[in-house]
């Protein structure tokens, strides 16, 4: 099956970066919809202002333009236990956790994929969150 069109919203979002950061984008948009975009449950778009990817309504992954960065998200990537991959200070009641980049050239593929692939294998319900009253609870 070919893969399916970037969302509108999500190119627009990319075309509007700066020529460093638009490289950036690009370029974990494509390796991110690679790995996640043809999974049954998921879904791509424009949330809260910046590109996210979801499994079954679940946030998994997504990056902002942050302090001149782009910064790559995981909802759930503090329990990736990835020493490459920070939990962010600003995040501390949730289970975040990133990387920042300046240029397109400090993205590590291997890096990239191999979170990608927790990020399926590991994940907290952010999804109802606020039924749960802010309580997080693990999913599979």
């Amino acid at each position: 099956m070919p893969p399916t069109p970037m969302p509108k919203d999500i190119t627009a979002y990319n075309a509007a970066q700066s020529p460093a950061h638009k490289k950036i984008c690009l370029a974990l948009a494509k390796q991110i919809d690679e790995q996640l975009g043809s999974l049954e449950g998921a879904e791509r778009k424009v949330w809260h202002r910046h590109p996210v990817w979801f499994i079954d309504g679940n946030p998994i992954v997504g990056y902002s333009t942050v302090a001149g960065q782009i910064r790559l998200m995981f909802w759930s990537g503090e329990s990736f236990e990835e020493p490459r991959l920070p939990k962010d200070p600003a995040e501390s009641k949730f289970k975040s956790a990133g990387a920042r980049y300046s240029s397109a050239d400090e993205i590590n593929a291997k890096d990239l994929k191999r979170w990608l692939k927790k990020s399926v294998e590991i994940q907290w319900d952010y999804k109802n969150i606020v039924k749960r009253k802010g309580k997080l609870l693990r999913l599979k």
